[in-house]
């Protein structure tokens, strides 16, 4: 009670209290040595033995948000809009004006994007580092160019500029609203079923299918979104290799507002990494002695399309990250009060 003096006395209740002795590495076994069965029995006494904070003081940083929540809602529309603004203007626009068109809508959408990730459930004190944003970067340039440059590598090319995919880099700026609305739920939702779990086990049971429902639910926003922008751009909506990506996004970005940053900096880099190697195969095939070196991503293109390739990659890290999150954000103590917590 000494060591968790501080915790118990800025607790709500006896499972915030074993959220964070959790976090700690309290397990049952440890509860069972101060003859309790479990980590909640354990925290119930701690909470009944120690004097509390009043109510004004300890009141969680997400209530304190409650107010600010339709700011950050609202935000969450700005990379949305600002890149539909950039593909409008690059579709008006030709020479040097399209040149400076594109570099500005870059630079829109990236600072829609400070405030929209800042606050509000995808917010913290955590964030990606350098290199792992430059990975993302990559990832979001392949989207957009990708498809048409492994294309025409394949078939002997580039001998001019391949086409780029814009609707699915609008989809998934569009899709960072939804994305923070569905991180939202997760967390509301998951507060709840943290205030009516019994146990620990209990509650990560019940957190799972939340998680995976409020995973489904981006995607499906996701798929209505590359629908959308496919038919106004008159563009294939690459299902596989969008929805993958947004799934990876999202998980990475949810376990990084958690304090989980070490899992999602590997998947990204290494998706980036593979989607790289991909690309430099088939180029790397044309030198002499090299030519087996482009067979698995050519005959892969060749009869499926450019766009299996990153499905399968993307898809691959977003399911490592989906059961690492599986593992670690239906704890009790990723959803525990933080002094740190915006």
């Amino acid at each position: 009670m000494h060591r968790h003096r501080e915790l118990c006395e800025r607790a709500v209740d006896p499972l915030e209290i074993a959220a964070g002795l959790e976090a700690h590495g309290i397990t049952d076994r440890t509860a069972a040595r101060f003859r309790h069965r479990d980590v909640f029995s354990l925290a119930e006494e701690m909470y009944a033995r120690v004097p509390r904070e009043p109510e004004a003081d300890r009141l969680p940083a997400a209530r304190a948000e409650s107010g600010n929540r339709p700011g950050w809602a609202l935000t969450a529309l700005l990379p949305g809009a600002a890149c539909a603004l950039a593909v409008l203007g690059l579709q008006h626009t030709d020479g040097q004006l399209h040149f400076a068109v594109a570099v500005a809508g870059v630079l829109a959408v990236a600072l829609g994007l400070v405030p929209a990730l800042e606050r509000g459930p995808l917010g913290g004190r955590h964030h990606f580092t350098p290199g792992t944003r430059v990975w993302i970067c990559w990832l979001l340039t392949y989207a957009l160019a990708g498809d048409g440059l492994l294309w025409a590598a394949v078939t002997g090319g580039p001998d001019v500029p391949g086409p780029v995919a814009s609707a699915p880099l609008l989809a998934l700026a569009c899709a960072v609203a939804p994305a923070i609305w569905c991180a939202q739920l997760f967390a509301t939702a998951a507060g709840r079923r943290l205030a009516g779990s019994r146990g620990l086990a209990e509650f990560t049971a019940r957190a799972r299918p939340l998680l995976l429902g409020c995973l489904a639910l981006f995607l499906l926003a996701l798929g209505l979104l590359l629908t959308l922008t496919a038919e106004l751009l008159d563009q294939r909506p690459g299902y596989g290799a969008a929805g993958t990506l947004g799934a990876l996004l999202l998980l990475s970005r949810l376990l990084l507002a958690r304090g989980f940053t070490h899992a999602p900096a590997v998947v990204l880099a290494a998706a980036g990494l593979a989607e790289a190697l991909a690309l430099a195969t088939v180029f790397a095939g044309r030198l002499p002695g090299c030519e087996p070196l482009a067979v698995p991503v050519q005959r892969l293109v060749e009869r499926q399309g450019p766009g299996l390739v990153p499905a399968l990659i993307l898809g691959a890290g977003a399911l490592v990250l989906l059961l690492h999150a599986l593992r670690t954000l239906t704890r009790a103590s990723a959803h525990a009060y933080r002094e740190d917590t915006p």
